[in-house]
């Protein structure tokens, strides 16, 4: 009984990180919006982050509660951007083959390496100091503002970043009662990203301890994926939309805020001990990003073969992690 409680806790958990996410860019995008901030602008600051806030939050829960190891918040970090290239990106192509803009093949697709490599080599040794997030915060800082700069010399559409519909259709009610509207917007996607992280890392953790499975397999799996629903979501919306080249810019943008303002600022709060992190897990997260490079290099295009490889491969390295005797291998 004691176990379908967690497990409900869990459930309830996750949706709290999702609807929490949703609630927190829709009001922080209106708000924006309404105080005359340009569209792109928007899309590079406040949404990117708003999709990055669940791994923000569970991964300062994880690493700031003594009941819990470190090992959940660099594994939510390793495994959400695993998710989000191999199965996020994977899923897209495989439900409707896109071509990705030419400024996230020259631009950030090269960052988004160079900053997953500085990762991996940070973290090889076991830690991640307060100096090192520091450094990692100033560098989102910096990424943030030279968007900016390239932003406005390309006013695009509202539409084009996927900003809430809702926000775009009240950006032009600048009332009292529509900024409380905003406000309360943000206070209620705060509150469910706390308490749906709360729940998570908590019922989580303790489903881990009861079923035997390291706390770093459920934060590279299970929470890695919970948090990844904003991404999820984004992802489904530019499908239906027809808006296929934004998808890879958009999950290259999260996994940019994923390693550098999340790892970054949970770092800088307190310094990230993740000793029982296998190495493995961050050359496969080194491999999937590193595996864009030839499928982008031919015409920007990710087909469902391309597709069909990543959702596989991603399938294969959760059964690695669950299920390693399956493959013939330990994990």
């Amino acid at each position: 009984m004691e176990t379908m409680v967690h497990i409900g806790w869990l459930i309830a958990g996750l949706a709290l990180l999702s609807f929490g996410a949703d609630w927190l860019v829709r009001g922080a995008s209106e708000l924006a919006l309404k105080s005359g901030l340009q569209p792109l602008v928007i899309g590079l600051t406040v949404v990117a982050f708003g999709t990055s806030a669940p791994e923000l939050i569970v991964s300062l829960k994880a690493n700031l509660d003594p009941d819990t190891t470190a090992d959940i918040a660099v594994g939510n970090v390793v495994g959400s951007n695993i998710c989000n290239i191999a199965l996020m990106l994977g899923l897209a192509a495989l439900m409707r083959p896109f071509v990705v803009s030419s400024q996230v093949v020259r631009r950030e697709l090269p960052i988004l390496l160079v900053v997953t490599g500085g990762f991996i080599f940070m973290i090889g040794n076991g830690l991640v100091s307060r100096w090192e997030g520091v450094a990692m915060v100033a560098a989102i800082v910096l990424y943030v503002v030279t968007s900016i700069r390239i932003s406005k010399k390309h006013r695009g559409d509202p539409a084009e970043h996927e900003i809430p519909e809702e926000a775009l259709a009240n950006a032009s009610d600048r009332s009292l009662k529509a900024m409380v509207r905003c406000v309360g917007w943000i206070l209620l996607g705060l509150a469910g990203l706390l308490f749906g992280a709360d729940r998570l890392v908590g019922s989580g953790v303790i489903l881990a301890k009861q079923l035997g499975v390291p706390e770093v397999v459920i934060g590279l799996t299970l929470v890695a994926l919970g948090t990844s629903l904003p991404e999820l979501a984004t992802t489904v919306a530019a499908v239906r939309r027809k808006q296929m080249d934004l998808i890879a810019g958009n999950i290259i943008g999260s996994n940019l805020f994923n390693i550098l303002a999340v790892i970054g600022i949970t770092a800088t709060v307190k310094p990230i001990e993740a000793e029982s992190m296998n190495p493995v897990n961050l050359w496969v997260m080194g491999g999937v990003t590193l595996i864009l490079v030839p499928f982008l290099a031919w015409g920007r295009r990710i087909n469902r073969f391309e597709g069909t490889t990543l959702v596989v491969g991603y399938l294969v390295y959760c059964i690695w992690l669950v299920k390693p005797e399956w493959l013939g291998m330990a994990a």
